[in-house]
């Protein structure tokens, strides 16, 4: 069966940073709903597309392809008045961006009474290298479309 819309891959996967750090080690088996349902990055679907089980290959994605660009506008900083006690550095909190759209925020840095958020990926404006090895492509369930991902093993579970 090839990948296309509406199919579930199961794939492992090792990812690097521009640095050559490793960032997933690929043993964990994942699955993903494929065809625009942003279960996976563009580009990995991109070079997955048509393909079969037993498919490897390595692919570079330009930040447009994986996590996206920095956007500074998600940068910002805060008094620590206005955050709950023990607040930490690495620690995450949901807040809305200049459209009122969800965003996660990251605690970059606590410096005196402010506290500096970043809501972009920690990923995000950095090229990544990813080696990929499809495992099994099956048809989607009527319910894994409606819900727009993976069930069941290596997927989502309700």
């Amino acid at each position: 069966m090839k990948i296309t819309k509406d199919t579930v891959v199961t794939l492992t996967f090792k990812a690097w940073d521009a640095s050559g750090k490793l960032l997933e080690d690929g043993k964990t088996p994942r699955a993903y709903l494929h065809g625009g349902y942003h279960n996976t990055l563009p580009g990995i679907e991109a070079a997955l597309e048509g393909q079969e089980k037993g498919f490897s290959t390595t692919v570079k994605l330009q930040p447009s392809l994986a996590f996206g660009d920095r956007d500074e506008s998600l940068v910002t900083t805060i008094p620590k008045s206005e955050f709950p006690p023990g607040i930490k550095v690495g620690g995450q909190l949901e807040g809305t961006d200049d459209q009122g759209r969800r965003q996660v925020f990251t605690v970059v840095k606590i410096k005196g009474q402010n506290v500096h958020l970043d809501g972009n990926h920690p990923l995000a404006g950095q090229d990544l290298t990813f080696a990929l090895n499809v495992i099994d492509v099956r048809a989607a369930s009527e319910e894994e479309v409606a819900h727009g991902h993976a069930h069941g093993a290596h997927g989502h579970h309700h």
